[in-house]
């Protein structure tokens, strides 16, 4: 059986939650709560949860400073939040899993089964939450790292190090610059939705590319030439969307 620890400085956020979690999710055995980081750590001490529930924003320490000193951790933690483009942004780049407020049954019930099926050792999640941190610190999404997870381990780039993405079923094949490729679990719909703010382009149903890394595409082709010399597909229609970069042969 699961057994959690919420924390949350607003003792009626703490109230619903631990509703929910009792009404809708019988696999939990067991419910804490704390109202800090401080008394978090304290409950921590002799109290091992699977899941982590952590408000963002709370006062003296924030969700944040929580993740300092999680060397050897071994749950998952779900973030809690009101809407915050940046703050969802930085998550979802580092590869964690959120509920927004008001929590919605049907979403944290998501969220805790994806946390369950997780299987992340605590070295990977440490660099997840190091991934997290330091985009928040950023101030700018564009300087993001993004974390993906595949069969090799947990990978961390830029995203102007992609040249572009193809979808490989329900999954992802990334391709880097320096010739640098894996396979994601996400699929290529994921990372459209994700990278929309940097303009990548849906070239093809199973292409997805970046504009910075176009060198040049002919109007009789069906390819595209990236910056590495490889190619991607494109189809008639989405040629009239490349008609504003300057690369056309």
């Amino acid at each position: 059986m699961i057994k959690v620890l919420i924390v949350d400085e607003e003792t009626k956020a703490r109230c619903i939650l631990n509703y929910y979690i009792i009404h809708f999710l019988p696999v939990i055995a067991e419910i804490r709560q704390a109202a800090s980081v401080a008394e978090a750590r304290d409950i921590l001490l002799d109290f091992q949860p699977d899941v982590v529930f952590l408000d963002i924003k709370m006062p003296h320490q924030n969700g944040f400073e929580f993740l300092v000193g999680l060397d050897n951790s071994t749950f998952e933690i779900i973030f809690t939040t009101t809407y915050s483009y940046y703050t969802i942004q930085a998550i979802r780049f580092s590869a964690l899993n959120y509920v927004l407020k008001p929590i919605d049954p049907d979403e944290l019930t998501k969220a805790v089964l994806k946390s369950i099926d997780q299987q992340n050792s605590a070295r990977q999640k440490l660099h997840l939450y190091q991934n997290l941190i330091r985009n928040v610190e950023k101030k700018n999404i564009k300087d993001f790292r993004l974390a993906v997870s595949s069969e090799a381990g947990t990978f961390f780039f830029h995203v102007s190090d992609i040249l572009h993405i193809q979808s490989s079923g329900k999954c992802s094949l990334i391709y880097l610059e320096g010739k640098k490729s894996f396979l994601s679990s996400k699929s290529l719909e994921h990372y459209e939705d994700m990278l929309d703010q940097f303009d990548f382009i849906r070239t093809h149903k199973s292409h997805l590319v970046n504009p910075v890394h176009i060198a040049s595409f002919s109007k009789n082709s069906e390819f595209i030439i990236l910056s590495d010399g490889s190619k991607a597909e494109i189809s008639r229609r989405k040629k009239r969307d490349l008609q504003q970069y300057d690369r056309i042969d």
